[in-house]
């Protein structure tokens, strides 16, 4: 514990008393402010009793306009560029180097992509300290056994270009790969088990992994793999729901090089892995996998960034490819890695696609269950050999409804939110404020009864209780998300990204109200659609098996191509054909775009500061929401650095004239009109 031992002294004294170091006595200090025009190092004299702790990367707090404010030391110098009397550092808090120059790098350039501050992505980068955590924690990595023989390629045996990765990642290579995984008759081909052998390869080269996904339920799968490939104490998980000791620990086991894999949410992108050799991360389309936090980095950049600073290999993989990934497979970034047809028509389900209407035929039970009749017979006999899967794309009970007569929204008169139905029991209440609805009344036609426009998980789970008796219904959403269910024969109502896994796989799956997520106004409808359903459909049993999928509610009499792309699952050629379209229209990711969001003045005020290439083009301001406009920059991609640096410009001058009315940037939204 050598390491801590500078740490007391430095609490007990004042910093001002003590002469400067003899050595490097200055150090390049970055002040966490919080303010865009003060985002930069600042120079402060080193204490001599801070001169063996105050090590690039430490935690010091700094005297910074009147306040004591936490900062991390960047570098230590002989002497310094200002040319007044340097303020002492205030206080060590730790000689922890938690910042490392690799993660301080990447993080200057996601900073530097998304218009934001280093102090913003510092604080997304390095968890707070815990110092019960920090003094538990052994220094030196204990003595751990080697590992055995290689093991074969398992699941990369299915991919002609799989083995030749995996030896990449031994002999320390930095390859790039985007794989579109395929579905798994079981664990060992699963692609949890794809993670963990890559992990496993990089391991066996002498260096480390770092693996993200979406969710803590990916996050258990994947430990388990690892577990199995690695064997127990080599990796450990850190993510955002884990408490503050858990989490802190879980970074130091990284840190000190305790372990040489880290896997979790995207918490983790930023682990100081000790010699990184492979970043990976599963479904790229995830929106778990953007920082809802500022400047909102994607995972994808955040790791592209470290992989390039660290010569790390890079693995992006997934049941569809998003389109940013497909575009960087096309700059040659990425390299695309597929099955061959004759391997996915092997291991995926028959997919059908039925109608948007009920053929009731002559059963009541069809009516019942509210489905075509096709899904209804599907689901009727997988159900005599194992599970059945229902994703359904809205929870609750009947969370909109419309009038019964003319169809218009049912709407609230108080705040024109959407009217819906919690349960069978009780009036109609609205999902933004709350109000009762004891007498609706249509504005338009003035008739007073309700229909369902959209059908929840509570209420398909309770029709299709009594279109099939006697058959268990569980439930998964939110609130109650299922890790596993049984293999014997059930009813899963689920709703999309909280599918459990069923043992053995699900016998058939019906993926209901298609049209629910294809009429979704967002950029990435038909992309987020395909991505959902095929996430379900890869929980069945391959065609081989008896295993089948019914999509409902998608048109029949025009060629939708997501639907299309599920039926001969395809996404490789779905994401091309959206890709082009995009780069036709100059959208993202083919063009970079940032969103400029405040009050009107505020928005214009803005873009009249901007310096933008000529290459730029502006859309609005126009209305967003009921106070706030928006306005839209976009530019190719070669003007990027330059639309990025201007937004940041411009923040820092709205910070130093400390305006009131500010206007929030977003560069790269995941939809740049949501």
């Amino acid at each position: 514990m050598a390491l801590l031992a500078g740490a007391g002294p430095a609490r007990r004294r004042r910093a001002g008393q003590d002469p400067p170091a003899a050595e490097r006595p200055v150090a390049l200090v970055q002040v966490d402010t919080g303010l865009a025009h003060l985002d930069r190092p600042f120079e402060y004299l080193v204490p001599e009793s801070m001169a063996t702790g105050a090590v690039p990367g430490a935690r010091v707090k700094v005297r910074f306009a009147g306040q004591d404010l936490a900062g991390w030391v960047l570098e230590r110098r002989e002497s310094a560029e200002h040319a007044g009397t340097l303020r002492p550092l205030r206080r060590l808090v730790s000689p922890e180097p938690v910042l490392t120059p690799a993660v301080l790098d990447a993080a200057r350039t996601v900073a530097a992509r998304y218009a934001g501050t280093l102090g913003d992505v510092l604080r997304l980068a390095v968890p707070p300290r815990h110092a019960r955590a920090e003094q538990a924690l052994p220094v030196t990595a204990p003595e751990t056994e080697p590992l055995g023989p290689a093991p074969a390629a398992g699941p990369w045996s299915r991919y002609p270009a799989g083995a030749a990765f995996l030896d990449r990642l031994r002999e320390r290579g930095s390859p790039g790969a985007a794989v579109l995984a395929l579905p798994a008759g079981g664990p060992e081909q699963d692609w949890p088990t794809l993670l963990a052998s890559a992990a496993r390869a990089c391991v066996d080269g002498g260096r480390g992994a770092l693996l993200v996904v979406p969710d803590h339920r990916d996050v258990r799968r994947v430990e388990e793999a690892l577990t199995a490939a690695l064997g127990p104490g080599r990796h450990t998980r850190l993510t955002a729901d884990q408490g503050p000791q858990a989490r802190y620990t879980a970074f130091l086991k990284a840190l000190r090089a305790h372990v040489p894999v880290v896997v979790g949410t995207r918490a983790a992108a930023f682990a100081p892995v000790r010699d990184l050799g492979l970043v990976a991360w599963w479904d790229d389309g995830d929106d778990l996998l953007e920082e809802p936090r500022a400047p909102y980095p994607h995972v994808r950049e955040v790791l592209l960034a470290r992989a390039e600073r660290e010569r790390a290999a890079v693995l992006a993989a997934g049941f569809v490819r998003s389109t940013a990934v497909a575009h960087l497979v096309g700059q040659g970034r990425l390299a695309a890695v597929e099955a061959p047809r004759r391997a996915v028509r092997a291991a995926v389900p028959a997919v059908r696609v039925a109608g948007e209407g009920a053929d009731l035929e002559r059963d009541p039970a069809v009516a019942a269950a509210h489905l075509p009749s096709v899904a209804w017979r599907a689901a009727k006999d997988a159900l005599t050999g194992g599970p059945v899967l229902v994703q359904v794309p809205r929870r609750g009970y009947l969370p909109s409804l419309s009038c019964q007569d003319c169809r218009r929204p049912a709407r609230c008169r108080a705040c024109s939110g959407p009217l819906a139905l919690a349960g069978p029991q009780g009036p109609p209440a609205c999902r933004w404020c709350g109000r009762v609805e004891t007498a609706f009344a249509c504005p338009v036609c003035s008739g007073t009864r309700l229909r369902s426009s959209v059908v929840g998980a509570h209420r398909t789970a309770e029709e299709l209780g009594r279109a099939f008796p006697g058959v268990p219904v569980e439930r998964s959403g939110a609130g109650a998300v299922l890790d596993v269910v049984a293999g014997s024969p059930r009813l899963v109502v689920s709703t999309p990204g909280a599918e459990p896994v069923a043992e053995g796989g699900y016998a058939a799956a019906l993926l209901l109200d298609a049209w629910a997520l294809l009429d979704r106004p967002t950029l990435d409808a038909g992309e987020e659609a395909l991505r959902r359903w095929c996430a379900a459909a890869a929980l069945v049993r391959p065609a081989s098996a008896g295993g089948a999928v019914v999509l409902a509610g998608a048109p029949t009499h025009v060629t939708v191509p997501a639907v299309e792309a599920l039926v001969r699952w395809d996404p490789a050629w779905f994401v091309e054909r959206e890709l082009a379209e995009r780069r036709e229209l100059a959208l993202p990711p083919t063009a970079r775009v940032a969103a400029v969001t405040g009050s009107r003045a505020a928005v214009t005020a803005a873009l009249g500061e901007l310096r933008l290439p000529p290459s730029a083009s502006t859309l609005g301001p126009l209305p967003h929401g009921e106070t706030r406009w928006r306005a839209l920059v976009t530019v190719p991609e070669a003007d990027g650095v330059q639309l990025a640096q201007e937004l940041a410009a411009m923040r820092a001058r709205a910070s130093a004239r400390k305006e009131a009315d500010a206007v929030s940037v977003r560069v790269d939204p995941r939809d740049p009109a949501a």
